[in-house]
């Protein structure tokens, strides 16, 4: 073979190596490390903190329980949503559909919420709750613990509530969410708050307003506001560039 074509053709090979290369995600290793579990705990760090452990279907009752919306006072959080109709609405870690069902009616008319869990056993949980309900613009939809499987470019407003300081892979989980967002969609984080030491929550189930703030900087995201009105949670919200 003629050298200079050798030499042309091992330099775009070292070219696309390196460049397929930098356009990998960094290996889970360089973004999580190990350390000795806490009760509440996984034993999984991230930028600063521990995950926590996840709260298995089993609790399901407890999101339901009646004294929710007075301790939570969910309707100034729908407040702060500003939902209109026509919007996609993603609810990460939905759960039993609570928060599902009081956003769909703000959607509509031609609008859907799509309420995203892990554990096949809350998504049958969810079935049942919105056949009960009759909202049928609520869709549940089972994700991964990495990916939330939807499609790209299609949602408006992303939200998690009380969910984002138990994601296995909040990095991975988060990249997806970016993925699926609209540019300009919002993503809106609600989180028992860390500052408060009167919020009757376990410690690794708080997270401050300091740290979601570190960890959503990570992504294309511009901070709009915080929300502070709520009795035991602060809800944050950012917006997709572009």
């Amino acid at each position: 073979m003629n050298h200079s074509i050798f030499r042309k053709y091992a330099w775009l090979a070292l070219l696309l190596a390196t460049t397929t290369a930098l356009a990998q995600p960094a290996e889970t290793s360089e973004r999580y490390s190990s350390a000795p579990a806490s009760a509440d705990g996984i034993g999984k760090r991230y930028m600063g903190r521990e995950i926590s452990a996840v709260m298995g279907w089993q609790g399901a009752a407890w999101l339901e329980r009646e004294e929710r919306e007075r301790e939570e006072r969910t309707d100034l959080l729908l407040a702060a949503l500003a939902l209109q109709p026509g919007m996609v609405v993603a609810d990460i870690g939905a759960g039993t559909g609570y928060l599902s069902r009081r956003m769909a009616p703000a959607v509509m008319p031609g609008g859907k919420v799509w309420a995203v869990d892990v554990q096949p056993e809350m998504i049958r949980l969810l079935q049942a709750t919105v056949k009960r309900s009759g909202l049928s613009q609520i869709e549940p939809r089972l994700g991964a613990v990495d990916d939330v499987r939807l499609p790209a470019g299609t949602v408006d407003l992303a939200i998690m509530v009380d969910v984002y300081h138990e994601l296995a892979y909040p990095y991975e989980l988060m990249a997806s969410v970016m993925k699926a967002l609209k540019p300009g969609g919002r993503i809106v984080f609600v989180e028992y708050k860390a500052e408060d030491p009167q919020v009757p929550i376990k410690r690794l189930h708080k997270m401050s307003e300091a740290q979601i703030r570190r960890e959503a900087a990570g992504f294309a995201l511009d901070w709009e506001r915080t929300v502070s009105t709520l009795p035991w949670q602060h809800v944050v919200i950012f917006r997709k560039r572009g």
